[in-house]
């Protein structure tokens, strides 16, 4: 039986999963790096760290899976969105990989704001000109380093970079270029007007394509790097967060899916992209056909709560490593002992800047209410609850533009935490489902893959084929308690708002 692979270049970690038409996984890879954040507005990464990884995972996966390279008929690609990576006309990287949680840009964000804020919602579904996007990015580029920007031939972004790699081509696709500012949303073109404000040429961006397009084969010297053949197809699959939509089941209006990774981000589909008249919630363009999303993002939730692992819990991923558990697990059992609501600790997760449901790129994160009686199960429990929290703040959002929110499936590391689940399911007051295989990302790039080189007739097929159930977690009688703690988030949220704006 052909096999299906899965690359998925996040923002802190490369993954790759192989799987069988039949929805079995063979195996899932991981390569992690950390990000270049010497500044408070600057993340930034070498590319060839992104290659590397990818090479690392896609090699780690076959020796795991112990299949012949020429089973694995197609692989697609997806990635995080924004980061922007710039190469000169030799197809050479002459600066960093601008990571999407990189802030440098703000005044270019409110040059262009000026311009075009009036138009901005309905070409593009963004709903706020802010730093992360890469027309920002690109015009800071050029007023800041102006020797780069001369020589700068191509701006890409990770999953174009990595396609670039893997095949030669040049190519990008709506799903993963509709943050960029740069894409035009209802007409799935560049918009010309943006690319002249900015001060760039058709084309110094990608050829665009469909997202589930087979591209090309692999080099004969990319399959030699990934341990594959050339007659692998490479597809794209679009961004992360359409991709893990459809690793979901999440493919037809009225679903409803989270994921909980580096960023926490909530993924709604629907088929008119101009149903939010508010023009609030972000609207993207799904990997499945003729589809949209709400996507309401939020920068760091996964991320905050590693942040929180790494700086003062050293002992406990020391315990981990002798006895080969997981570092996550023995923080959670700490924050198991503390009640709902950590007796009064709240944690705004907003380390590296708010976007949903109202942008604040100055906003930070903090810990409130506590006092000498709070231990460090505290600190777990109210940076588990913010997280739920913030996604209850959102979902409460897509149901004021007119979406149905009935149950949620769980996606993302967050999906593991048994405690987390819980919690989550008591601050939503809904159903939390969790996946068999709960790598969607991944999963969604394998989907892809198999309608490309013909081993599913649709995307509708590959998913029900490969998409199952493993649990549901429903709220249960700690539900009530967390009215109180929620609206006291919703408060500290909002009187932070102005502070942050203001001060920092």
């Amino acid at each position: 039986m052909d096999a299906l692979l899965g690359i998925d270049a996040g923002t802190t970690s490369v993954k790759a999963g192989l799987f069988l038409p039949d929805g079995r996984c063979l195996a899932i890879a991981r390569q992690e790096y950390q990000l270049d954040s010497a500044a408070p507005d600057r993340a930034q990464l070498d590319p060839e760290i992104y290659w590397q990884a990818c090479v690392h995972t896609v090699r780690s996966a076959l020796a795991q899976a112990g299949i012949p390279p020429e089973q694995v008929r197609a692989a697609a690609i997806s990635s995080q969105g924004e980061t922007t990576i710039t190469l000169d006309q030799h197809g050479q990287v002459i600066y960093p990989a601008i990571v999407w949680l990189d802030n440098r840009a703000t005044e270019q964000a409110a040059w262009l704001a000026g311009r075009f804020g009036a138009e901005v919602y309905s070409r593009t579904g963004i709903p706020e000109i802010v730093a992360t996007w890469p027309a920002c990015k690109i015009l800071w580029l050029r007023q800041n380093e102006a020797q780069v920007f001369a020589r700068a031939a191509k701006f890409l972004l990770v999953q174009d970079y990595l396609i670039y790699r893997l095949t030669g081509r040049i190519v990008t696709d709506g799903s993963i270029s509709c943050t960029t500012l740069n894409y035009d949303l209802a007409q799935n073109a560049w918009w010309p007007e943006l690319q002249e404000a900015i001060g760039i040429r058709r084309e110094q961006l990608p050829e665009l394509v469909q997202p589930g397009t087979g591209v090309g084969y692999l080099t004969a010297w990319a399959a030699g790097e990934l341990g594959l053949t050339p007659q692998t197809l490479i597809v794209a699959g679009g961004m992360d967060q359409s991709v893990g939509a459809i690793g979901a089941g999440n493919i037809q209006p009225g679903c409803v899916s989270e994921t909980t990774g580096a960023a926490l981000a909530i993924q709604a589909t629907i088929a008119d992209p101009r149903i939010d008249r508010s023009q609030t919630v972000p609207v993207y363009t799904h990997s499945a056909p003729g589809q949209y999303l709400f996507v309401p993002v939020c920068p760091t939730a996964g991320m905050a709560f590693k942040w929180l692992r790494d700086t003062f819990f050293q002992d406990e991923i020391r315990a981990a490593a002798q006895d080969n558990s997981d570092p996550y697990d023995r923080l959670t059992q700490l924050a198991e002992a503390v009640p709902p609501g950590a007796d009064g600790l709240v944690l705004l997760p907003h380390l590296m800047g708010a976007f949903s449901p109202q942008p604040n790129l100055r906003a930070r994160g903090s810990f409130t209410g506590f006092t000498l009686s709070h231990t460090r199960g505290h600190f777990v429990r109210a940076l588990l609850e913010g997280v739920a929290f913030m996604l209850q703040q959102n979902l409460e959002t897509i149901e004021r533009a007119g979406i149905q929110v009935q149950e949620i499936r769980s996606t993302g590391g967050g999906a593991r935490s048994k405690l987390w689940k819980q919690i989550k399911a008591n601050v939503c007051n809904r159903p939390i489902v969790t996946l068999v295989n709960e790598e969607t990302g991944v999963l969604g790039d394998a989907i892809l893959a198999g309608v490309a080189c013909g081993a599913f007739p649709s995307i509708a097929a590959g998913c029900d084929a490969m998409v199952a159930v493993r649990e549901v977690t429903h709220p249960d009688d700690q539900a009530a308690e967390y009215q109180a703690p929620y609206a006291r988030y919703l408060a500290l949220d909002r009187q932070l708002f102005d502070y942050f704006k203001d001060s920092v």
